[in-house]
């Protein structure tokens, strides 16, 4: 006890893999190739979405907001990754350090609220298709949207205040790819029983109420494309909203696994393959999903290529 009472912590060092030494350039390449697939295939989203008057609708609005989302969230994590890979630059000050954290857990706080808004979207196409241009109007979008990022970025205000009056001392390794809220807590030598109270009345306040709402969406959904007697129109139903459920059950897999395994199965390891594959795989894929299950992003797609 009496090491950890010596001296402050002000730079910690992010191990990344250090399982994996003899293949930190392999990784980074890899890493590198992601990062890039993640900025192409989401800014195509985005393009497309503005040059396509067609795609000017409140379902291709909220994808632009996802795609956005999705390269902001990676880019808050994969250049640290792909610095300490090439160059070993595993060093981070305190203050980038909870930088990081909150950048993280505000753009996770958004997803949370943007696959629920979404969810939300869907429920309106298929429950009420008759008026949902009516219902989804342009101002109502405009609002979802912009309480959605405002949300997210207050929900972790409050704790990332808190983390930045902590003191850390003792070990400053962080045995992650980024600064992960677990690791802080874990360094910290000041109580943190305030901080994760904090983290679990902030998380039930937004998580809760964004999977009820997703998981109601979805239940009057598949009850109502249940209801509709023809094949081909239960077909043309579920396509409007097979993309979205395709990434919801992707989210919220990878959520469960990383934040909903008994305390027997966790381990830092573990935490760090589900960590990638929320913070990785998701952004990477969310755009193939959306294009190649969407006959409108595809046509969108050749239109704007035929025209260049």
């Amino acid at each position: 006890m009496e090491n950890r009472n010596i001296s402050n912590v002000t730079e910690f060092i992010i191990l990344g893999f250090p399982e994996f030494t003899d293949l930190q350039i392999p990784l980074f390449l890899l890493f590198l190739l992601i990062y890039l697939i993640i900025l192409m295939g989401n800014l195509t989203i985005i393009a497309l979405t503005c040059l396509d008057p067609h795609l000017h609708t409140p379902m291709y609005f909220f994808l632009c907001n996802l795609s956005f989302l999705d390269i902001s969230s990676t880019s808050v994590t994969l250049p640290k990754l792909l610095d300490i890979l090439l160059r070993k630059g595993r060093l981070i000050s305190l203050k980038c350090c909870i930088t990081q954290m909150y950048f993280f857990l505000c753009f996770a706080s958004i997803e949370f609220v943007i696959i629920s808004v979404m969810a939300y979207d869907r429920y309106v196409a298929v429950c009420h298709p008759l008026r949902y241009a009516v219902i989804m109007n342009q101002r109502l979008c405009v609002l979802m949207a912009t309480g959605t990022w405002i949300l997210g970025f207050l929900d972790t205000t409050i704790n990332t205040v808190l983390l930045s009056h902590f003191s850390y001392c003792g070990s400053n390794e962080i045995n992650h790819f980024f600064c992960d809220l677990s690791a802080l807590l874990k360094l910290s030598c000041t109580s943190t029983s305030t901080s994760e109270s904090v983290t679990l009345i902030l998380g039930a306040f937004v998580a809760l109420p964004c999977f009820i709402t997703t998981l109601t969406s979805y239940v009057y959904i598949i009850s109502t494309i249940l209801r509709i007697r023809s094949t081909e129109g239960r077909r043309k139903a579920f396509s409007t909203c097979s993309s979205h459920l395709t990434v919801v059950i992707l989210f919220y897999g990878t959520i469960m696994c990383l934040y909903m395994r008994p305390v027997s199965m966790q381990s830092l390891d573990l935490n760090k393959i589900f960590a990638l594959l929320y913070n990785v795989l998701i952004p990477m894929i969310n755009p193939f999903i959306y294009s190649l299950k969407n006959r409108e992003v595809k046509a969108a797609f050749r239109k704007v290529f035929n025209r260049k």
